[in-house]
């Protein structure tokens, strides 16, 4: 292990690390300085219908991607445990303050819950969907374990009641011996338990993308999947470079007379820039709950037209220098 690919041994008990570079979707006076990366917006796409609106995604527009800030318009999202140990289950505790100081206490019900909290590997091979519970006094119990020692993202995502959607972000640190992973390849086949999950449909910067992702179980169509959290499905795309968050939901919904329940599960996204993407499709069949991932690059955005060579005299070119 060269000292190029990993980090060292942290210290025995290093704390857990909430940086101050990760956030929301429409985020408004930063805390910290945003990450060097390509800042532009991260929302889900509008569409043709009222239905893809709403289905969308939970972020407003704005020119700042999810996840990329621990405060957005006053919200704070505070850690209340200090030390997580790799493989062990820890009773992690956090707090999401408003703009009074105050722990806030009173959410909006999003697809089912108050607040979804989403934990990522940095190297973006391990991804967990969890929902904590309130703890009372506003503040938020989830056990959560952390497979290996390394680096790791965290979301919360959440509407304060009277409020706009946030997501909010911070950097987990886990002691121990640590060698970042490759990403993994590009795909779009995925098997978990014995289903087969394909995905079908391009990422294009800056333009709504459909992606379609349909679901089999030993080669056969599933076409009983169960709701779960309001849908048939939740997708979270994650881009590379910096982990910028985009919470997107599927076309449609369970009892609405119209949406099937599979194989096909429909997504409308919009990306905000060329590079490679995860993306984590939670689905549940069977009475359990599955995640299948992939690897998706977007494509090159257009190239503008470059301007005609102005004409100089004398058969010179603008150097100087004849041909």
């Amino acid at each position: 292990m060269n000292a190029a690919a990993k980090l060292g041994a942290y210290v025995l008990g290093l704390a857990v690390v909430f940086g101050g570079a990760l956030g929301a979707g429409k985020a408004v006076g930063p805390i910290g300085t945003p990450a060097a990366e390509d800042h532009s917006a991260m929302t889900a796409a509008p569409v043709a219908s009222a239905e893809h609106d709403q289905h969308a995604t939970q972020q407003a527009d704005s020119d700042t991607p999810g996840g990329l800030q621990v405060s957005e318009n006053g919200y704070t999202l505070v850690p209340l445990t200090e030390t997580i140990k790799p493989g062990e289950a820890t009773d992690f505790q956090f707090t999401v303050t408003g703009p009074d100081g105050k722990p806030v206490t009173d959410y909006q019900v999003e697809h089912d819950k108050k607040l979804h909290f989403i934990v990522v590997s940095r190297d973006l091979g391990s991804f967990q969907h969890l929902h904590p519970a309130e703890a009372g006094d506003g503040v938020w119990s989830v056990k959560l374990t952390l497979p290996d020692a390394g680096l790791y993202r965290a979301f919360a995502d959440f509407v304060p009641t009277g409020g706009q959607a946030l997501t909010l972000g911070t950097d987990l640190a886990v002691a121990g011996d640590y060698e970042p992973k490759a990403l993994p390849e590009e795909s779009r086949t995925a098997t978990v338990d014995g289903y087969t999950v394909t995905l079908d449909g391009d990422l294009t910067p800056g333009q709504s993308s459909k992606l379609t992702l349909k679901v089999a179980k030993d080669g056969k169509p599933v076409t009983d999947l169960q709701p779960y959290l309001g849908a048939y499905g939740h997708l979270v795309a994650l881009r590379a470079r910096d982990l910028a968050y985009l919470h997107v939901h599927p076309d449609g919904e369970p009892g609405d007379g119209k949406t099937p329940a599979g194989p096909e599960i429909v997504f409308y996204a919009e990306v905000p820039s060329t590079g490679d993407y995860r993306l984590f499709l939670d689905f549940q069949h069977d009475g359990k709950v599955r995640t299948a991932d992939f690897t998706l690059g977007a494509g090159e955005q257009p190239t503008l037209p470059k301007a005609a060579p102005t004409a100089t005299p004398s058969g010179h070119d603008a150097d100087g220098h004849s041909h």
